[in-house]
């Protein structure tokens, strides 16, 4: 059996531990980007036009940010019909925008690696004429 340490991220500079899984989820993240977007909230309707969830999908998706904290949930009535107001709370913000600057490291690694593999094509590309 080996025990295998910890990496760091010098050692392991493509783990991206910072996109975190509950943000990650393509639902999720179109909720977020969405409720980033309209600061003031979205109706739960609005909502799942603008992210082409269903009902159901919606619901259990906001259940599970609501949960952590990421969003509130505001639930009443307005005229007759019952009203369900979706928005980011501040920690919800601040881990979105922790999540954009992993995936803007990301973007930025791979550009770096195409332009590196580029490179090095040309490069044996000279070589071989």
């Amino acid at each position: 059996m080996s025990s295998k340490k910890p990496r760091s991220a010098e050692d392991a500079p493509f783990a991206y531990e910072g996109l975190d899984r509950l943000i990650h989820e393509h639902a999720r993240l179109s909720v977020l980007t969405a409720l980033i977007a309209n600061g003031a909230g979205l109706a739960f309707n609005d909502l799942k036009r603008m992210c082409n969830l269903t009902d159901g999908n919606l619901s259990r998706h906001l259940q599970v940010l609501d949960d952590a904290g990421l969003i509130t949930i505001f639930k009443g009535v307005e005229g007759n019909r019952s009203l369900t107001l979706c928005r980011i709370t501040s920690e919800g913000r601040k881990k979105y925008m922790e999540y954009l600057a992993v995936l803007e490291q990301v973007v930025t690694d791979a550009a770096g690696a195409i332009q590196v593999d580029g490179q090095r094509r040309e490069a044996e590309k000279t070589l071989r004429s």
